[in-house]
């Protein structure tokens, strides 16, 4: 999805309605059935991130969900002390083939 083919400058912001532009342009299906498509991923994603599990996108990259454990945080303002309490948080992790991409480097070669 390159920008001379979206219209998109960088530094712009890609919608779900612009992912599902390009799967109406590049895979033929009607508008609707790309927007439930690109819905159907999403959730996926979604779901599989509920459930704690990685998702690799392999050229892409990895969403990984980590648990952090409490600890205590300082408000910055006010210099107090306050425990964060555990959570799950999630990373992405770009592929060595995007971030050559992202840095104008031929990524075709490395692996992920």
């Amino acid at each position: 999805m390159s920008n001379t083919n979206t219209g998109r400058g960088p530094g712009k912001t890609v919608t779900r309605a612009d992912l599902s532009e390009v799967v109406y342009q590049r895979v033929g299906l009607s508008r609707t059935e790309s927007a439930e498509l690109v819905q159907s991923v999403l959730d996926e994603i979604c779901d599989a991130a509920e459930r704690g599990e990685t998702v690799k996108l392999s050229g892409f990259g990895s969403f990984v969900v980590r648990a952090k454990g409490e600890r205590i945080g300082r408000n910055p303002k006010t210099g107090v002390e306050v425990p964060i309490l555990p959570r799950r948080v999630m990373v992405f992790k770009p592929s060595n083939v995007l971030k050559a991409k992202i840095n104008g480097r031929d990524g075709a070669a490395e692996k992920d």
